[in-house]
């Protein structure tokens, strides 16, 4: 019941912070930080990819309702969804994951999080804005607006684990 209340309220966090906050961000060169993707990545390992993606798409359609995107979040946040699993089991360690563990930066460590969000995150940016702009003759400025908006998302991600995700004590 605790781990149900917590991804309740992340969800609802996630949602609220990315349309009332991040959303509303004029930070200028193209860059748009988004968070909500690690709402999937920090869901337990043993999590199934129908579940995942009926919470993807619950949240997606969420956001785009309340920032009037027509989808955007959403298709790109079930790609996210969809390749978690491809993603997790190219990254695998050797002796498998923890099942009730999730994939923070503290369960799994900086370096695994590093590549596992990173590739989950470019995706998903990618898609974002390959959908957003749906024009592939403006293939620079859609690589330009991932590469420059992939660090800031990845920069709030990290933060958020750090004041919100309890680092275990080691005995």
């Amino acid at each position: 019941m605790r781990n149900l209340l917590k991804y309740i309220f992340r969800f609802i966090f996630f949602v609220v912070i990315q349309t009332m906050v991040l959303n509303q961000l004029e930070v200028g060169f193209g860059i748009h930080p988004m968070i909500y993707p690690l709402f999937i990545v920090l869901l337990p390992f043993d999590f199934k990819v129908i579940p995942t993606m009926f919470l993807a798409f619950s949240m997606g359609i969420c956001i785009d309702i309340m920032s009037n995107t027509y989808g955007l979040h959403t298709s790109s946040l079930l790609l996210v969804a969809y390749l978690r699993p491809l993603i997790y089991k190219a990254l695998s360690p050797r002796d498998g994951y923890d099942p009730i563990k999730e994939g923070s930066m503290y369960d799994m460590g900086h370096l695994w999080f590093l590549y596992a969000f990173g590739s989950l995150i470019m995706v998903h940016h990618f898609w974002f804005f390959a959908i957003e702009m749906f024009k592939f003759n403006e293939i620079g400025y859609i690589l330009r607006k991932t590469f420059v908006s992939i660090p800031v998302s990845y920069l709030f991600c990290v933060l958020y684990q750090m004041i919100f995700i309890k680092k275990e004590k080691i005995k």
